[in-house]
């Protein structure tokens, strides 16, 4: 896993938010047949590589006849939530959080007498249809699917874990791992999986032929099934339509500070050691893609200074084995990290690794700050002096201090490293509008499924919502290696002066190289960019250097 992101979100330990099982199981309509009509032309979404849709599916769940209303709502979100994997799967992205975001207005209830309950089991229960809609994202590849023939788990299927991870995952080390978050990893399209769900469905049938089975009445079979076979349709959402820009106008006028850029470049630990394993700040995979980034960076923009550190410390010396080293600067932490050159002389092998640790461990957990000043003219302004402040930081985990730093003090925030599925530290549940100022900023979340987890919340915590935001987060679990690089030339284009659009950002940050294919792209996107008015041909921006 040292630089692949593809399963960071099952290796990792996490807390999740769990609700409480209840007793409840789905009806059993018969399988829907998926519709064959396809969709028409889509206008382009801000991605490279995806397309909104408009995304539904119907369902059904059943409670006691004493059910409250919470006890309803938690039933169907304890289900939606388990088409949160076969949808990750089928390489689809949903807006509302782990598929829970349901209200009960669009369910509706009726009674039903259950025939032969077992022993102990309600004769009487109420059967509750809902409707779930949200707006996904799916690959271009698939624009001219208007359907997808899936499935959810039914009841306490965390009782039947054995059998679900048996049945329906790859039941292999990183499924095993996620045991106690089936939803996660449930896979109705494996073939193990559809042949369960056609048995439990031709089992149900013949219970029901048997018994006569009439309408307001439930086989006992039905309320015990484990798996429901659903069909989730996909139609053509509302896209952008032609070129949408950041709103660099109030970007290079400053929004935290006035006359400044407060960029964060937030990066997380990635690897996971075996317990007992040897592992330092340097051997880990995020530290690498960090000192990338900041590469890509100092190569674009040498001027940028170190020029305060948080805890502060001096960066410039160094002791190790004796031998010291002074006037250091980011440019040759680099140097000496990535290409292994550039050291003092009769520094030995061992002298070497000990000043790249040296330097791992006075970065890690520290605020870094580099700046450079330019002139910048907005329009027919006059050109005014503008600070670029960079607040570089790595070694961000599960706690959110750094985080709430960034969101609090920055207008661009670029963080790369886990999403911890959902329930992590860039979790909006964890932070309230007063966290957020005032002022325009763009979060670009470059962590697996950021687009479900961190995305359309973050919207309700800013005063005036996407006319002051703007995210760009991974409708899909996303590859680590590049990623630094990545998001280092999003920051440089963003800052270079040209004023590119946001199709662009996009297409320089993608990873490059040629083993990289497009079309496993983690589907990035831009929301909230649909309201912005900034045109480079309206409002030209030039930018020249110190």
């Amino acid at each position: 896993m040292n630089k692949s992101q593809m399963t960071m979100d099952t290796r990792h330990l996490v807390v999740v938010r769990w609700i409480a099982p209840l007793v409840f199981a789905l009806a059993v309509p018969a399988c829907e047949q998926p519709p064959t009509a396809e969709t028409g032309d889509d206008q382009e979404l801000v991605s490279v590589t995806a397309l909104e849709r408009d995304l539904s599916f119907e369902g059904m769940v059943y409670v006691s006849e004493t059910a409250s209303e919470q006890t309803i709502l938690s039933a169907v979100q304890q289900q939606t939530r388990t088409l949160f994997g076969p949808l990750r799967i089928a390489n689809v992205g949903v807006a509302k959080k782990e598929l829970a975001d349901i209200k009960i207005a669009a369910t509706t209830k009726e009674a039903v007498t259950v025939v032969n309950p077992k022993a102990g089991s309600n004769a009487k229960m109420v059967r509750v249809r809902y409707k779930f809609t949200d707006k996904g994202i799916v690959p271009k590849t698939m624009a001219r699917k208007s359907s997808l023939a899936l499935g959810v788990l039914c009841g306490n299927y965390s009782a039947q874990a054995d059998r679900v991870l048996k049945e329906c995952t790859a039941n292999d080390k990183d499924a095993q791992e996620m045991r106690s978050d089936l939803w996660y990893v449930f896979d109705p399209s494996r073939s193990a999986c559809r042949t369960a769900m056609n048995g439990e469905q031709k089992a149900i049938d013949s219970v029901g032929k048997a018994k006569a089975v009439k309408a307001g009445q439930v086989v006992q079979e039905e309320l015990d099934r484990l798996y429901q076979p659903l069909t989730v349709r996909l139609a053509p959402g509302k896209s952008t339509n032609g070129q949408i820009w950041p709103e660099y106008s109030r970007l290079w006028a400053g929004g935290i500070e006035k006359d400044k850029v407060i960029i964060a470049l937030v990066n997380g630990e990635i690897d996971h050691p075996e317990p007992g394993q040897a592992h330092h700040v340097i051997d880990d995979s995020g530290y690498l893609e960090m000192m990338e980034q900041m590469d890509v960076l100092l190569v674009a923009r040498p001027n940028l200074k170190i020029t305060a550190t948080d805890p502060p410390t001096d960066l410039s010396k160094f002791t190790v084995n004796g031998k010291s080293v002074v006037g250091a600067t980011f440019g040759q932490f680099i140097q000496w990290q990535l290409a292994d050159s550039g050291y003092p002389s009769g520094f030995t092998a061992a002298d070497k690794l000990a000043l790249r640790k040296a330097v791992g461990e006075a970065l890690f957990k520290r605020w870094v700050t580099l700046e450079e000043s330019v002139m910048v003219k907005i329009g027919s302004a006059a050109a005014r002096k503008v600070t670029i402040r960079i607040n570089q930081f790595f070694g961000a985990g599960e706690t959110n201090t750094p985080h709430k730093r960034a969101i609090g003090k920055s207008d661009v925030i670029l963080y790369n490293g886990h999403s911890y599925i959902g329930s992590g530290p860039w979790d909006p549940e964890l932070y309230t509008a007063a966290n957020f100022p005032k002022s325009y900023q763009i979060f670009f979340i470059d962590s697996c499924i950021s687009y479900n987890y961190y995305n359309q919340d973050y919207f309700k915590l800013k005063a005036n919502g996407s006319q002051d935001l703007e995210t760009i987060t991974n409708g899909l679990e996303s590859f680590a290696g590049g990623s630094g690089a990545g998001l280092g030339r999003f920051l440089v284009a963003l800052l270079g002066g040209k004023q590119p659009s946001y199709l662009d950002l996009l297409k320089v940050s993608g990873t490059q190289g040629p083993a990289y294919d497009w079309g496993k792209d983690a589907l990035r996107v831009v929301d909230g960019e649909a309201d912005n008015s900034y045109k480079p041909t309206t409002t030209p921006i030039v930018v020249t250097g110190p």
